[in-house]
């Protein structure tokens, strides 16, 4: 009853400018979902909600890293970040007691079924969601098996970086991430208005 969002958010995505142009420009009519066994939300495409800074410090990483890139993905030779108009729909929203007890009970029944198969469930490392992707793509899957509406997005809030100041609550990078399943969800792409400060943005 409460899973939909009656409301658009502004996501953002680091990428190279030649993806963002095509996708802009409607030659290409979505961005590529991310399917790495390691994606902490599942199965996607991901989005910084509401931060284009992180979305291109995010591009800037990646153009620096391109072993880190996605695989079957270009490197990233020109950072830049695209903006989205994304409707939540049906979330799967991990800021929630109740999606929490979902996922809960997802990773309960995975581990069930890799016990009985005598098969290790994957791990999660410093680096790499694997065990977190596995549950979150396992949650939909089995909504599909018993035929339950699916969600169309995941939503969760990612600790990262150091202690903002001494004995601090807050990380320097903390973010909330969106992950579109449902790419109709996405109802528009757009470049950011104004430049970011110090960044090159179109």
């Amino acid at each position: 009853m409460y899973s939909s969002h009656p409301h658009f958010v502004l996501g953002f995505h680091g990428c190279d400018k030649s993806i963002a142009d095509s996708v802009v420009s409607r030659q290409e009519p979505q961005l590529i979902a991310s399917k790495n066994p390691w994606d902490w939300l599942g199965h996607g495409i991901y989005f910084w909600e509401q931060d284009p800074h992180r979305a291109f410090e995010w591009a800037c990483y990646l153009r620096d890293n391109p072993n880190k890139m996605s695989k079957g993905k270009k490197p990233i030779k020109d950072p830049t970040v695209i903006g989205a108009v994304i409707d939540l729909g049906r979330c799967l929203n991990l800021l929630n007691g109740k999606s929490i007890q979902l996922i809960d009970g997802t990773y309960k029944h995975l581990k069930q079924l890799f016990d009985k198969a005598e098969i290790p469930l994957p791990q999660n490392t410093k680096d790499a969601r694997f065990l977190d992707c596995a549950v979150i793509n396992a949650f939909h899957m089995f909504a599909t098996e018993f035929d339950e509406k699916p969600h169309d997005t995941v939503r969760g809030m990612f600790p990262e970086g150091k202690t903002l100041y001494k004995k601090a609550g807050f990380r320097k990078k903390n973010h909330i991430q969106l992950c579109v399943v449902n790419p109709n969800c996405i109802k528009g792409y757009f470049y950011p208005i104004q430049p970011l400060d110090g960044y090159s943005i179109p």
